[in-house]
């Protein structure tokens, strides 16, 4: 047990009787008696107050394309520093920052330094970046150190972004949503057995992330989903999650096709063949969506954004770098069709 001193309160949880609490973070909602940890283990009741054991550990922070989040219709061509601490409350069989996000279940540690938020935001905007985004591990469970910095980045001008497993609370939605500005939500899969399997997780709470996201908050929202050979990459699941989406969140919500490559526990799998990706890729304008995108494979137009009536390049990409913007505030500059997304010319 680390000394208090060490430690930041923990925010969204409740005492109750016997020194137990409850965390009301993420859709655990982990029942944690004194002494012990939740689900997450960097988060521990220590005499009947729960303290985030992650505040002071920051273990990432570097600029990068707010294209690798991946947010392609977020301040494009921008960059975001990024930062993590350690933990999840996911458990992914793919992970591919498994050393820091499998930290703390794995090897029973949580490495990393302490940073003052306001010194994070100073070195955000001495990079030239326009945002900050929580992401490498899940930002839900170091909620208290992207809230400090969160609010400080806003009053610097800095947007704010969290990469997400989508497992958080209605309440730590609406705890952040006055300084978060967007959101990319890993939806998975839309089958209860691969959350369950290959993530050790449920996927009705992603469902409902996603959902409230959608209709109650004025976070803009991309979703990214894995595509894993044999798994999560037939037909009618892909329809299933493409109808989802324009159903709960409307035709403008851009999608990703991510192509999976093997590494920690899922290693046996060969990568996603490009024709699996081609086929999710029309599925889901069959469905309706107006922007998707393959990501982790390069391809002709996978990255590209089109104007959805015109067909016309709005925005050319190559990998995470963009070549030429041509969004004139906000609309096509060929047929004057509004172009979804958050300060698209940036």
């Amino acid at each position: 047990m680390e000394e208090k001193s060490h430690l930041k309160e923990a925010v969204l949880y409740e005492p109750l009787d016997d020194k137990r609490v409850r965390c009301g973070l993420c859709s655990w909602r982990c029942l944690i008696n004194d002494g012990n940890l939740g689900h997450c283990g960097v988060r521990q009741n220590i005499g009947g107050k729960l303290y985030s054991l992650n505040y002071y550990k920051l273990c990432s922070a570097n600029p990068d394309p707010i294209e690798k989040k991946p947010l392609f219709h977020f301040l494009p061509g921008s960059k975001a520093f990024s930062i993590a601490a350690p933990g999840c409350n996911f458990q992914c069989d793919f992970c591919q920052n498994w050393q820091i996000s499998q930290m703390a279940i794995d090897g029973n540690q949580i490495d990393g330094q302490s940073m003052a938020p306001a010194k994070i935001v100073d070195f955000a905007i001495k990079a030239g970046c326009k945002s900050i985004a929580y992401t490498y591990t899940e930002p839900t469970i170091f909620m208290e150190l992207a809230a400090d910095c969160g609010k400080i980045a806003k009053q610097k001008g800095l947007a704010n972004v969290f990469v997400s497993n989508g497992y958080m609370t209605r309440e730590a939605i609406d705890f952040a949503s006055d300084w978060l500005d967007g959101i990319n939500v890993d939806l998975k899969s839309f089958s209860e057995d691969y959350y369950k399997n290959l993530c050790k997780a449920k996927l009705k709470p992603v469902l409902e992330t996603i959902d409230y996201i959608a209709r109650h908050t004025k976070i803009w929202m991309e979703v990214t989903t894995l595509i894993v050979p044999g798994q999560n990459d037939s037909d009618a699941e892909l329809k299933q999650i493409t109808d989802f989406l324009v159903n709960t969140c409307g035709p403008d919500i851009p999608w990703h096709i991510s192509r999976f490559y093997p590494q920690y526990k899922y290693s046996d799998s060969p990568p996603t063949p490009s024709a699996t990706l081609q086929r999710a890729y029309d599925i889901a304008k069959t469905a309706g969506l107006k922007y998707v995108y393959i990501g982790n494979l390069r391809t002709m137009k996978g990255e590209d954004t089109y104007c959805p009536q015109c067909e016309c390049l709005l925005i050319e990409r190559e990998g995470f770098y963009v070549l030429k913007n041509r969004v004139k505030d906000g609309y096509c500059p060929g047929c004057g069709v509004k172009i979804a997304g958050f300060r698209l010319n940036s």
